[in-house]
């Protein structure tokens, strides 16, 4: 049975989780709509997943998917905290702000949260998704024997045989123009940077899983010129942002609609790992510096920090404005209208 069948979608679109922008509301509705909503659950807790989780089964009796962090926990580097916080202070000046005094890891990854596996095993969604890497081997199994679908990001055909070796279902293809955080397991390894098309091919030709891709696609012409290169299925997350379910705030949004969305940047300054960000000017203060942030999520402390400091003033360009290279062609629609908008698209 194929993946769509498996999940019975009407539409082999995946909104992609986009952690703190996706919503319970958001999943819903595009899973109400026949597409797979999502949920991401790496910026909160398993006490947080849990809620998200209700409340999405609250709102839609369909298929959804949750998504988890799954990167490497961050080295413990005090002095390097410490001249990164110096190379941020005169931002936070210009800001009227002081940066904080120190630093933390603010969110956990999977592998290494003992109380999120028996969260979501408590109910088991229909689709879980790994984001930076693999969980272990009894993670695997005992969701796998829970009856959950599992997903996993894969940028290079190595990462993708990885998700093969260990088990996974379907590969989510990322390439290198998608918004949001490069999937990549190993963050200091050399990026090879394949786009959507190659990276596709090659993952269809040798991979032997399924394939989603992730990476540019806006309307229902990407979609069927991906299902064209052998694919399963899409993964869209900056068509989703500018939809009223969405939480992305008000600064997001306008930068999303502005000359911005022709020139999105892959940034590390944020949060210590590569992503792609609409141009801003925390990313404009990114090539101008030779400091190297601490790892992440230590260093997206410090971002969060900053970005707040600049909200509380009225200032939207260092928010983590996450948005992939087709970013001029977003809409604002509803997520309902926006999945018939694609079927109507797809069959034109």
């Amino acid at each position: 049975m194929s993946l769509i069948d498996r999940l019975g979608l009407t539409v082999p679109v995946i909104q992609a989780p986009m952690a703190g922008v996706s919503t319970p509301h958001m999943a819903a509705a595009v899973s109400n709509a026949g597409a797979l909503g999502s949920i991401g659950v790496g910026a909160t807790d398993a006490d947080g997943a849990g809620r998200m989780m209700a409340e999405t089964r609250a709102l839609t009796d369909r298929p959804f998917n949750v998504n988890l962090f799954v990167h490497a926990a961050p080295r413990s580097d005090p002095a390097g905290e410490a001249a990164w916080l110096e190379a941020l202070t005169p931002q936070f000046t210009a800001l009227g702000a002081a940066p904080p005094p120190g630093l933390g890891v603010i969110y956990r990854s999977f592998a290494d949260d003992d109380a999120m596996l028996p969260r979501l095993l408590a109910d088991p969604p229909a689709v879980v998704s790994f984001h930076f890497g693999l969980p272990d081997d009894a993670r695997i199994r005992a969701l796998k024997a829970a009856g959950c679908l599992l997903l996993a990001t894969a940028t290079t055909l190595d990462e993708a045989l990885a998700c093969k070796t260990a088990g996974v279902d379907a590969v989510v293809a990322q390439g290198w123009e998608a918004g949001g955080h490069r999937g990549m397991f190993d963050p200091d390894a050399e990026d090879s940077r394949l786009g959507a098309v190659a990276l596709t091919r090659l993952l269809v030709a040798r991979a032997g899983l399924p394939v989603i891709v992730a990476g540019g696609i806006m309307d229902g012409q990407g979609v069927r010129a991906a299902l064209d290169l052998g694919a399963v299925a899409v993964q869209m997350g900056t068509a989703f942002v500018a939809c009223p379910e969405s939480a992305a705030d008000a600064g997001y949004r306008a930068a999303l609609a502005s000359d911005a969305a022709h020139h999105t940047t892959m940034t590390h300054v944020i949060s210590g790992r590569p992503a792609r960000c609409l141009a801003n000017r925390f990313t404009a203060w990114d090539a101008t510096t030779a400091a190297v942030p601490p790892d992440y999520p230590v260093a997206y402390d410090a971002g969060k920090a900053l970005n707040a400091a600049a909200e509380a003033g009225g200032e939207f360009g260092f928010g983590a404005q996450w948005a992939g290279q087709g970013a001029p062609l977003a809409r604002t629609l509803p997520a309902a209208d926006l999945i018939a908008a694609l079927i109507a698209e797809m069959d034109a």
